[in-house]
């Protein structure tokens, strides 16, 4: 169907043209002689407005042509607007694409974000959502240009796994054996299954990205992982999306460098191409957003090791719901006391205790803490986990026994540190979690376009 998009009638070029455009209908009025429509398909956030004269279309035409969420073609000539900068297009011809009656859920009033989440095969139609995706987009681009502009080879990790990257027992089981009585034992339930022994969908591509890494150099991974943690939080999701980079040569100052280059790019990026959505959430959703993001772009980020956070967070005078103590993983309270009230900018935290984090990192010589960071954003924590891996055979393959892991699943894993083993280093961002301090989005289901969470699956 030959149209113009209506992004690009509002650019400029096209007053006193006639145009063939199409969308559906956001909102509409009536008046005596003539009706409006706001038309939005997709291409901006802005609606460009449709004129009927009522002299050319009838008022029952204009029923079903104004019904919200109606979908139109329209035929007519672009006219300047009342407001500076703004077009409006003068209706001649007009055909009924898709109407929509009076249950269409999305009616004028404003809805809650937990009823819009009832309706995730609506809701992306809301100037909101609408935005929300448009910048995930336009994220997702700017994560792929950043690396590639920078060396790095887009590598896909396996979705379907034979081992717990992070070692939580949080796996997603893949089988196709269904409910068979006859079957007493585990080992003989996975010989029936279709690897012949037990898979789940990956928590993580860092195992098999490492293994790029000792080959290509600088690699990333970019894909959906999957977590069954049974956490109904405003920040987890039990599927969502990675961007994983792993790279040779490399340690844990060195990734740090990496992180915090990434994420200025792709903020800056973001602020240069997603103007008219970062006004939107700014307006709507967190005042003081573009000044907060053009502020991560301009600093420099704060870096203090564990033990450090520890004793400020003893210090602030503050009653927080979970214990402060050397040992303990940070919670979201203290992240966001760390992030939003003392150093009030991004921070890298260093230097975690060895029995809080997984297995795969570097172990510091005081043999109590490794050779990780979170960087942690304000308002909403931790978006990065980033690690310097262990290279040493043997400090890995007693973790790993320590731990009571499944040494055969990690056959391959404690190859690479017998056949030329490196020091190498990578970070996993989540996208979603990004998204949201992005946008100022509080709830990542509501930066996911069909959030899978516990007991929901639409």
């Amino acid at each position: 169907m030959q149209h113009v998009d209506l992004k690009e009638i509002r650019s400029g070029g096209y007053v006193g043209k006639k145009v063939t455009v199409c969308g559906w209908v956001r909102t509409s009025r009536d008046s005596k002689n003539v009706a409006f429509a706001e038309l939005n398909d997709g291409s901006e956030l802005n609606h460009t407005q449709v004129v009927f004269d009522k002299a050319v279309f009838s008022d029952k035409e204009l029923s079903s042509l104004l019904s919200l969420g109606s979908a139109l073609s329209v035929v007519g000539t672009v006219e300047k607007g009342m407001k500076d900068e703004t077009c409006e297009i003068r209706a001649e011809k007009v055909t009924l694409l898709g109407g929509s009656d009076t249950a269409y859920p999305l009616q004028k009033k404003r809805h809650t974000m937990e009823f819009l989440r009832t309706i995730p095969h609506l809701r992306v139609r809301t100037n909101t959502f609408n935005a929300v995706f448009r910048v995930r987009s336009e994220l997702s681009y700017a994560i792929h240009e950043f690396f590639h502009k920078n060396g790095y080879y887009y590598v896909h990790s396996p979705i379907i796994t034979g081992s717990d990257c992070e070692g939580a027992g949080e796996v997603f089981k893949v089988t196709t054996v269904g409910y068979d009585p006859t079957v007493k034992s585990e080992e003989d339930y996975n010989k029936k299954d279709f690897f012949g022994r037990s898979a789940g969908l990956t928590v993580s591509g860092q195992l098999e990205g490492e293994v790029m890494a000792t080959a290509l150099g600088k690699i990333y991974t970019f894909g959906p992982t999957f977590r069954a943690e049974n956490s109904n939080t405003p920040r987890h999701a039990a599927e969502f999306w990675q961007i994983e980079p792993e790279v040779a040569f490399a340690d844990i100052d060195d990734i740090i460098g990496i992180a915090t280059d990434m994420i200025k790019s792709i903020i800056a990026h973001l602020l240069k191409n997603c103007a008219q959505e970062m006004k939107f959430f700014d307006e709507r959703f967190e005042p003081g957003l573009i000044a907060k993001l053009q502020n991560v772009v301009d600093s420099e980020f704060a870096r203090v090791d564990y033990a450090d956070a520890i004793e400020i967070l003893k210090k602030s005078g503050k009653t927080f719901v979970y214990p402060v103590e050397w040992g303990l993983d940070l919670q979201t309270e203290h992240e966001r006391y760390l992030t939003d009230e003392f150093f009030k900018k991004p921070v890298f935290v260093v230097n975690y205790p060895r029995k809080i984090k997984s297995f795969y990192m570097k172990q510091n010589p005081d043999g109590k803490t490794v050779a990780a960071t979170d960087l942690l954003v304000p308002g909403v924590g931790e978006i990065i986990g980033c690690s310097e891996r262990e290279a040493d055979y043997d400090k890995l393959l007693k973790e790993i026994t320590d731990r009571g892991m499944k040494l055969s699943d990690y056959a391959n894993y404690l190859d690479l540190r017998k056949f030329g083993s490196v020091p190498h280093s990578g970070f996993g961002l989540g996208l979603e979690r990004m998204l949201m301090y992005v946008t100022g989005m509080s709830n990542i289901r509501d930066v996911i376009e069909f959030p899978r969470t516990k007991d929901d699956l639409k």
